[in-house]
């Protein structure tokens, strides 16, 4: 087992956090706990978005590189009177990597770990083999054996059910295995610009954000976005990595290793091109690598910050991670790292007269 440093212990930390859109509380205590060290002051917004706010120039512009809290999980809808929970998904979910997988039920009365039903193949048709379950068909078993018994033990419509997974290191000790990639690695390289910055010269003010619910809407974006009114925004999530069987480059050109994704275009925004090629070309200034992708069928956080007052040029900044949206990803030490790297410099480029060029040429 390899040594725990600071950068693991945090990203354990957060990734081991339960909370989905709109139940954010116990990751945002983390990334509370792991910012305000570096922030000179920390607040939220209406909605439950954690905003830090360092200035280096209090009349610069605003640069607001924003994670969101939420990850993908289930909610509670009903009992029934066996005691089975019927749920609904919040986020996107595949039906294949859902059955027979263990969750964990927030109550008010505490966690209570329950499992994904599923039949056991033994008694299902070869045709039934063959057949995706459909979401609305499945079950989370508790081990309640009535609905009063699940009520005794706190269970209510509205509990949130999460994905359970630990952090863990792989024996390629840059692969790191945890839940909820998607998106607490957003919130580890916000913090990790704020700390990066704490001794070095910044003309602007920078807004490390941890929005919620993005996996609903981007909800959480525009409320944080509204509050601060960015000059210049970077979302920072995951992205898709292609270098797995069954992905062809057609799909997913990434690698993992590879560098930070530079996304040009997603469902929810067409990247800034002056932005898009500052940071560029402050990557290849630096030797840091970088690659390009496109996510036709998704969106950023920054499909809502780059409509936030009369607009900020926004960028998105991902990483390569493999098996989102399930209970498991994997993502490589070194695309965060460099990552983090790359938007310390790039703010650090970011004066009124920079700002200015990207906004109005």
């Amino acid at each position: 087992m390899p040594k725990f440093d600071e950068t693991l212990t945090m990203l354990k930390d957060l990734t081991d956090a339960k909370g989905i859109p709109g139940n954010e509380h116990e990751p945002r205590e983390v990334m509370k706990k792991y910012i305000t060290p570096y922030a000179d002051e920390v607040e939220t917004d209406g909605l439950g978005s954690l905003i830090a706010k360092k200035s280096g120039n209090e009349n610069g512009p605003k640069i607001m590189i924003a994670g969101h809290l939420d990850e993908v999980g289930f909610m509670v809808t009903q009992i029934d009177d066996k005691g089975f929970l019927r749920f609904q998904t919040v986020g996107g979910w595949w039906s294949q990597v859902m059955l027979a997988q263990r969750v964990t039920v927030v109550t008010s009365k505490g966690d209570i770990t329950g499992v994904i039903g599923s039949k056991p193949p033994h008694i299902l048709s070869a045709e039934a083999r063959k057949k995706p379950v459909d979401i609305k068909d499945m079950f989370i078993d508790i081990g309640a054996s009535s609905r009063e018994e699940a009520a005794e033990w706190g269970v209510r419509p509205g509990d949130m059910a999460v994905p359970y997974f630990e952090f863990t290191v792989m024996n390629n000790d840059k692969m790191l295995l945890a839940k909820a990639w998607d998106n607490r690695i957003g919130c580890a390289i916000a913090i990790d610009v704020l700390k990066n910055l704490q001794n070095e010269k910044h003309d602007n003010v920078v807004y490390g954000v941890a929005t919620v619910q993005e996996e609903v809407g981007l909800r959480g974006a525009k409320t944080a976005s509204n509050k601060i009114q960015p000059d210049i925004s970077i979302a920072v999530d995951v992205g898709i990595a292609g270098d797995t069987p069954g992905i062809s480059k057609k799909e997913a050109m990434s690698k993992m290793g590879d560098g930070p994704q530079i996304i040009l275009y997603d469902a929810s925004m067409v990247s800034h091109k002056g932005l898009r090629d500052l940071v560029t070309n402050v990557a290849d200034e630096l030797n840091i690598p970088y690659q390009f992708d496109a996510i036709p069928g998704g969106g950023t956080d920054a499909g809502s910050t780059h409509l936030a007052g009369e607009g900020a040029p926004s960028l998105a900044i991902t990483i390569a991670t493999r098996y989102i949206h399930s209970h498991a990803g994997i993502l490589h030490r070194d695309d965060f790292e460099n990552a983090v790297k790359l938007i310390t410099e790039v703010v650090k480029r970011l004066d009124r007269e920079t700002v200015d060029k990207i906004t109005f040429d």
